[in-house]
């Protein structure tokens, strides 16, 4: 799912790490550059401190893949957003958001894969297959990728 002409928060939110009652939020403000997507990458091992080897390396790539995105795309400021909540189930529920300074190129009406010699262009389409739902709004004063990932625990072989 894709949509255009995105209205900028009219403020910005409070920056740190957040935790408590089985949640943690974390927010940052990314570098306008290619370091955008390690810093994006660490701020969510920060962020999933204790989450499943393969839940986090997910996340980290979607984290990565969004900032870049931001990057290349969009305009400064690029914030990363990061929210872990702990499900009655046991499962886990995982957020993450880049938002930046906006774009004038609308976005695409659904990710494409690039000529197979491209360098880039695969973004959209990895936070496609890894994610559970996705979005991205675009607009000329702030653009936001927006995805949800959701963990749920095996069943217990007890008994097998």
């Amino acid at each position: 799912m894709l949509d255009r002409d995105a209205e900028r928060p009219t403020s910005a939110p409070g920056r740190g790490l957040v935790a408590g009652d089985g949640t943690t939020t974390l927010i940052t403000d990314l570098p306008y550059g290619p370091e955008a997507a390690e810093v994006a990458r660490s701020a969510v091992t920060l962020a999933l401190r204790g989450t499943e080897t393969d839940v986090l390396a997910d996340a980290r790539l979607i984290g990565s893949e969004l900032a870049t995105n931001a990057f290349v795309s969009g305009s400064p400021p690029l914030v990363l957003c990061v929210d872990r909540r702990s499900l009655a189930s046991g499962g886990l529920e995982i957020e993450i958001t880049v938002t930046d300074g906006g774009c004038s190129r609308p976005a695409p009406a659904s990710p494409t894969a690039p000529d197979e010699q491209a360098e880039s262009g695969r973004g959209l389409l990895i936070v496609d297959a890894l994610a559970d739902a996705w979005s991205l709004t675009t607009g000329t004063s702030g653009s936001r990728a927006w995805c949800r990932l959701t963990h749920r625990p095996c069943p217990s072989s007890a008994g097998a």
